[in-house]
């Protein structure tokens, strides 16, 4: 009954939908470890990648790296080693081998249609350190607005050179793409030039970023700060310590286990905010109103 009245309100004071982002990591987000460990890794011949990853750190270090230019370079480097260089095909069906927490593939139709009946439209967008080829080939890619992560440039078809790097810092960027809808990664000028926080299409109170990890501290801080919410996942309760921490650090509104099924904590807590989010914007409308 509050649902359909607050949504009866809404469409009193506005005939079209109202926006909401919601923004998400990936790796160990939305998939179960970082999507180079399905089989990019293992695919080298390493055993455990967390020997390939060992090797990042040292290269990065060694060459004073940003350690996501680091592992990308080392993947097409070990590839050409082989003589089997990285190409879009080895993408193709990689992003078939990911797998994603319960829930997580009918997760965004249930999303849409909760938000749809609150007179909200979402967009999914992705922001992640990890390959864009991988996440584009995935059976959800289909549900994003926009994917914003790392990608090569090719030559021939083949991984020559890292074309888009998005590391932990420079992932705040995207939230304002999305707060100005400026999508574009190679428009710089639009992005930069001044617009009124009221007049942007997606005000970062109507923002949701979902993430595992202390990589993704700015923007949960960010979202945050700016009246938006920011929740923090963990696959289980023996992996629950850094959801915790970022709950008592207040860098997050809520934690909850990364299980996207039907009737679960992490659904029922995005269906409240979404129904907060819907009220608050009726009330925007009507503020500072004679009524």
């Amino acid at each position: 009954m509050v649902n359909y009245f607050i949504t009866k309100c809404y469409f009193c004071y506005n005939g079209t939908m109202v926006k909401v982002a919601l923004i998400y990591d990936f790796d160990k987000t939305l998939c179960t470890k970082d999507m180079q460990e399905y089989q990019l890794i293992p695919n080298l011949g390493y055993q455990n990648p967390v020997d390939f990853w060992k090797e990042v750190s040292a290269f990065s270090e060694q060459h004073h790296l940003d350690r996501i230019s680091a592992y990308l370079y080392l993947l097409v480097k070990k590839y050409e080693e082989q003589n089997n260089p990285l190409t879009l095909q080895h993408f193709d069906h990689l992003g078939a081998c990911v797998e994603f927490y319960e829930g997580v593939l009918s997760w965004f139709d249930r999303v849409n249609a909760y938000g749809k009946n609150l007179g909200l439209e979402i967009e999914h967008y992705i922001i992640s350190s990890g390959n864009s080829e991988v996440i584009g080939a995935t059976p959800i890619a289909k549900y994003f607005k926009k994917i914003y992560a790392c990608r090569y440039y090719y030559e021939d078809g083949i991984a020559k050179w890292p074309a888009h790097i998005v590391n932990y810092t420079t992932k705040t960027q995207y939230l304002f793409r999305i707060n100005k809808q400026v999508l574009d990664e190679t428009n710089d000028a639009d992005l930069n030039a001044y617009q009124a926080m009221e007049n942007r299409p997606i005000p970062f109170h109507r923002m949701i970023y979902i993430a595992d990890g202390l990589t993704d501290i700015p923007c949960m801080k960010l979202v945050k700060e700016y009246g938006g919410k920011s929740i923090a996942v963990y696959a289980d309760q023996t992996h629950s310590q850094v959801a915790k921490q970022l709950l008592e650090e207040n860098r997050v509104d809520f934690a909850c286990m990364s299980n996207y099924s039907k009737g679960s904590n992490l659904e029922k807590t995005i269906f409240d905010i979404l129904t907060y989010m819907q009220a608050n914007s009726v009330l925007e409308k009507i503020e500072g109103k004679l009524q």
